[in-house]
């Protein structure tokens, strides 16, 4: 007996309907809107709570990090050469100085012949104490948030530092914290040094993981 037209309706709807629907490849991240946040801003280390997976917030949290460390304010500090760069389009600084053997200068061109320990407001002279280019194996002018990311975590790369000292450097350290407080017109970093030290924490206690060579902030 063929089966009526009436029998069959409702097996085509489900045939129909779960035919539409796909479950989720085994190891696919769900994406997860995040909080919008201004571009002089930072999202706070609960804003992504809606990140079940702990990896996947981990990696999350350092791509919102990389909104500061990839900023002028501090990656014109870790240029890729022996010249710091200068203002949001990193040009070379002017008057023409050089790395020097101590990342400080050189003889009768020391960074501290000019940069005090903090900004001179009617010369425009930025300062913080301990001024100096960050040693060439941190430079990162121009690298992607997951080389960034490697990079800070080997301590061959990163000054000697444990991941508990990373976390105390950028909460903590003056010479990062003037990223906040650059003086004159000059813009200053995403958020604050405290939120940024927060996101950094954050990030060390879901497991310091690092985005894909493709994720951008």
């Amino acid at each position: 007996m063929q089966p009526t037209l009436q029998v069959m309706a409702p097996l085509l709807v489900l045939l129909v309907v779960g035919g539409c629907r796909r479950e989720p490849e085994a190891g696919t991240a769900q994406k997860v809107a995040l909080p919008e946040v201004a571009a002089h801003a930072l999202r706070a280390p609960q804003d992504f709570a809606v990140i079940e997976a702990p990896a996947e917030r981990s990696k999350a949290l350092f791509l919102e990090a990389s909104r500061v460390f990839l900023h002028p304010r501090c990656a014109n500090c870790h240029p890729s050469g022996d010249v710091p760069l200068q203002g949001m389009n990193g040009q070379p600084h002017d008057p023409p100085v050089v790395r020097g053997p101590e990342d400080k200068g050189v003889v009768g061109m020391e960074c501290t012949s000019c940069h005090q320990d903090r900004n001179l407001a009617h010369a425009r002279v930025p300062g913080a104490p301990n001024w100096h280019l960050a040693p060439i194996e941190m430079a990162w002018v121009g690298k992607s948030p997951r080389h960034l990311c490697e990079q800070l975590k080997d301590p061959k790369r990163n000054g000697g530092k444990t991941l508990a000292q990373l976390v105390d450097h950028n909460a903590h350290d003056g010479l990062v914290g003037w990223g906040w407080r650059p003086g004159a017109d000059r813009e200053p970093a995403p958020g604050t040094q405290e939120q940024f030290g927060a996101i950094i924490a954050a990030w060390v206690e879901t497991g310091a993981e690092c985005p894909s060579e493709e994720a951008r902030p």
